[in-house]
């Protein structure tokens, strides 16, 4: 009666083996469950050496300690592994209701070890766990695979509506950008998690449990969900088509010399209304958002472009509100695109703001219609759109400075902005057909293809391609695009985030966000080091908790954790407490990436991302970082070695990390 289950499903593959292992109590309280218990079996249980494609490697789905408590918002699951993508950590985190699905077989988490020598995928729910024949729908998209288990699921008796996790066509094709679908394309989609699945031969892990989480305090669990539901209930924006008052926004915030702490209230409101979707036009003109692979500014594009991307256009498509399990907000729905590339498609997911960004302004792409588009075509094989995006806009540069000939491109006229090229070129990676069979993996193998002289145009940091925001508009995004274990990760922390975490009311070591100029942020110093430490705390957290990024933005003040995490444990423990929970679990990814023997100390940032030499016009124009010594005042902050990023022993001591490995030794 205490969150978390206690029991861990392990899966192998190879022999058909299913074993169900107890989990200590002592291994929850120091890193929770969610990332703190995926990172900490699988440093435990993948050898150094181990091939991210080969029987050696682990693939993990984790459920967060909340889940299904009924807390609000902490319906998030990871899939986690060692990444092909970047050689160390690799996670994924997403929504919709797999991860209470996990729980509800009677479990916190599912890991799965070694490959299957055909196809198959994992059924489990009250009393049934096993793995069955997939060949009947490998070769289908993720929509298709999920639809037709469902179908067969229902057709053999079970009444429970399944949850599946499940692979499209990338990731049997095994690219380096793929990721694990549900509920018909939502994806946990970074670090290559698809392709790991894939490599495993196993296409799908689908539940139908029911068993209830039990709680040390549910009354007060429902209580501070009451409160939390009746803000955001009442926070509402006027009923009136305002989405073309972000453009606006946008300008003003990128004038701005100041930033300062902000009321998380807001949020939900613009979240309820649009979602994602309304960050768009405001990163187009604030500098937020990257251009033209990272080369442009808010000068490049016209009224006209950012028009297109007005959030109301977007609800214009809108059938229906989507909510993730556990969530007040509803952020997503469910779009009417029947009309969009020849009716291929009737519906698709809400684009988030990351693929409206990674092609539109990041390829000069003008038309909504194709982002829609591309939207649900990477949904259905399965392909992560920030690496998608990037990988086109790498494409496109090269190509527009001779460094890749049309004939290399199969014919493609691949100029920036050109929309129909642009999707033929996705068709092209999903299948991994003629040249999209050297852009399936990402940037940075295709510059082994096509020569070191492509590099220029390859924006990423260890093998990822960044998240979609512009780190000469938010430095600390810069530090958490390298200092994280999964590098290019922009939901790690910023600035902007930690003015409304109000992370200052639960625990005692951070500062007080307050007004300052500016320029300030550019400036490494203690205060700032600090900054960067307890957003990466806080968000491992989050993670260990099951929270969603989204409610994050609430603040502390609104979305409770501490106190949700207490009722549901019994614990009576402190944010602080808390906080030295997430430091642990970052701290054992980093000892992840060490282990492997990942090249940490040498990933930085691409020169341009850097403000080297910066941009000379618009919001961001003459923005520049000093990013190397921020990222040694984080490694320094944090406990480790700051030349190499490598966690030193006292702190890995002072941690009780070894004793916590010691508890998953079976």
């Amino acid at each position: 009666m205490n969150g978390y289950v206690g029991k861990i499903l392990i899966v192998h593959l190879d022999t058909g083996v299913i074993e169900t292992k107890n989990v200590p109590d002592d291994l929850y309280r120091q890193v929770l469950s969610g990332l703190g218990l995926g990172v900490s079996y699988l440093y435990r249980h993948i050898p150094p050496d181990a091939d991210p494609l080969g029987s050696d490697n682990v693939l993990g789905f984790v459920s967060g300690l909340l889940t299904g408590t009924g807390s609000l918002m902490t319906g998030r699951f990871m899939a986690v592994c060692k990444s092909p993508l970047t050689g160390g950590w690799g996670d994924a985190n997403c929504g919709g209701y797999f991860s209470h699905a996990i729980k509800q077989c009677g479990f916190d988490a599912i890991f799965f070890h070694g490959i299957s020598e055909k196809p198959v995928y994992l059924y489990a729910d009250n009393g049934t766990v096993e793995l069955r024949s997939a060949e009947g729908y490998w070769g289908m998209d993720a929509v298709e695979a999920e639809e037709a288990l469902e179908r067969d699921i229902k057709a053999q008796g079970v009444k429970k509506i399944p949850r599946t996790a499940v692979i499209g066509t990338s990731g049997e094709n095994g690219s380096l950008i793929s990721g694990i679908c549900t509920d018909a394309g939502r994806i946990a989609a970074r670090s290559g998690v698809g392709a790991v699945m894939g490599s495993k031969n196993l296409k799908a892990v689908v539940l139908a449990g029911s068993k209830l989480v039990g709680t040390h305090n549910p009354d007060e669990i429902k209580k501070l969900g009451k409160t939390l539901a009746e803000k955001i209930r009442k926070s509402n924006l006027p009923p009136m088509r305002i989405g073309g008052l972000m453009g606006l926004m946008g300008t003003v915030m990128g004038k701005s010399k100041s930033s300062g702490p902000m009321d998380g209230s807001m949020s939900a409101m613009m979240m309820k209304r649009w979602g994602t979707a309304m960050t768009t036009p405001m990163a187009m003109r604030n500098g937020d958002g990257p251009i033209k692979n990272w080369t442009g500014s808010s000068r490049d594009i016209d009224g006209k472009f950012i028009k297109q991307f007005n959030p109301d256009k977007i609800l214009d498509r809108e059938q229906r509100k989507y909510h993730c399990e556990s969530c007040a907000m509803g952020c997503g729905s469910i779009l009417d695109i029947h009309d969009v590339g020849g009716g291929e498609y009737a519906q698709t997911h809400k684009p988030e703001y990351e693929t409206l960004n990674a092609f539109g302004p990041l390829l000069m792409n003008g038309d909504l219609d194709t982002v829609f588009q591309v939207n649900e075509l990477l949904n259905r094989a399965g392909m992560d759109s920030i690496s998608a995006g990037g990988t086109v806009a790498y494409t496109i540069e090269c190509y527009e400075k001779n460094l890749i000939s049309r004939e290399q491109l199969d014919g493609l006229d691949l100029h920036w902005g050109n929309s129909e090229a642009i999707v033929k070129l996705i068709h092209k990676m999903i299948t991994r057909e003629g040249v999209g069979d050297h852009l399936a993996d990402g940037v940075q193998k295709a510059v082994e293809y096509f020569g070191e002289e492509t590099r220029q145009a390859a924006m990423h940091i260890g093998g990822q391609e960044p998240g979609m925001h512009d780190c000469r508009y938010d430095p600390q995004l810069g530090v958490h695009f390298v200092a994280d274990p999964t590098p290019g990760r922009h939901t790690i922390g910023s600035r902007q985030t930690y003015n409304v975490l109000a992370l200052h009311l639960i625990c005692s070591w951070v500062p007080r966000p307050e007004t300052v100029k500016k320029e300030t942020e550019y400036v490494p110093s203690e205060r700032e080091g600090i900054i960067g430490v307890a957003t990466s705390c806080y968000k491992m957290m989050v993670d260990g908790l099951g929270g969603c990024m989204l409610a994050m933005t609430l603040g502390t003040n609104n979305w409770k954790l501490v106190e949700y995490a207490n009722a549901a444990t019994g614990w009576e423990l402190k944010g602080d407490d808390y906080m030295e929970m997430g430091k642990r679990i970052q701290t054992l990814r980093k000892m992840f990436n060490a282990r492997h023997g990942v090249p940490i100390s040498e990933w930085t940032l691409p020169d341009r991302m850097e403000g080297n030499p910066p941009l000379q016009e618009g919001p961001l124009a003459g923005k520049s970082l000093r990013n190397d010594e921020m990222i040694q005042l984080h490694w320094k902050l944090f406990g480790w070695d700051d030349k190499t990023g490598i966690p030193v022993d006292e702190t890995v001591e002072n941690l009780n990390i070894p004793a916590i490995l010691e508890l998953l030794s079976f």
